[in-house]
């Protein structure tokens, strides 16, 4: 079940305001490009930004994403030849649709609490890439500890949106039980004082853990990279279905 911060229409048209410049993606272009992939599966697209990034470039772009309120956004931007959305996960992506790469940006990857249903999308995700299909994601260093910065006083911001007004959005640390961390994320509109709150939980996985889970699923890794918008917070998985 995908958290209230996805689901809720308000919230997600506020989204990518709140969440910023995406010069993380950068690197996904330029892995993309590296690798000569003309196709790619984005598992948990969200408001679609990459999609949209990579279909302006001429590659086939499949979106899917569990919220409701992600993918309406999604679906209400401009139309780009190219992107489709569609709302779900892996398992519900046609298995016939093949694609070159797929990516989970941001914390997709770790969104994914238990062996078990990491695995399951993982294997699903493998289905689906063409025969020495790459997967590109990131997932967080526990060991740079970045929930420690997860307070209200250092994440506050107050912007404005062109439809929604002034709101001020925060995220806020509930509990640290490695390997999980919860935090609260909230959206309060200014306007008219109606608040947005949404609970997550994030499950930050050692390299070694993500490595062996990448052999049992059936993929190589090809490079472990870093993020350059998050220098030395994260590690940028680049890995290949093996045959």
């Amino acid at each position: 079940m995908p958290d209230e911060f996805f689901e809720n229409p308000r919230s997600a048209r506020v989204y990518d305001l709140v969440d910023g410049e995406r010069d993380d993606l950068d690197l996904y272009e330029q892995i993309l490009d590296e690798f000569g992939c003309t196709s790619v599966l984005d598992v948990g697209s969200g408001t679609g930004v990459l999609g949209r990034r990579l279909a302006a470039r001429g590659l086939r772009v499949h979106g899917i994403d569990p919220a409701q309120g992600m993918t309406e956004v999604a679906r209400s931007q401009p139309s780009v030849a190219g992107l489709t959305i569609q709302r779900g996960v892996v398992v519900d992506v046609d298995p016939a649709l093949r694609f070159d790469a797929a990516t989970m940006t941001g914390n997709v990857a770790m969104v994914f609490l238990t062996d078990d249903d990491w695995l399951a999308t993982l294997a699903a995700i493998r289905e689906r890439l063409n025969p020495a299909g790459l997967l590109i994601f990131e997932t967080r260093d526990p060991s740079m500890r970045a929930w420690e910065g997860w307070t209200r006083d250092r994440t506050t911001q107050v912007v404005e949106h062109e439809s929604e007004g002034r709101l001020e959005a925060w995220v806020d640390v509930a509990a640290v039980e490695l390997p999980f961390v919860t935090f609260h994320s909230v959206k309060r509109f200014l306007d008219d004082g109606a608040e947005v709150r949404s609970t997550s939980t994030l499950r930050f996985r050692e390299r070694e853990e993500v490595d062996a889970s990448l052999d049992q699923a059936g993929f190589d890794v090809v490079d472990l990279r870093d993020a350059p918008d998050r220098p030395g917070l994260e590690f940028v998985y680049i890995a290949r279905r093996r045959p």
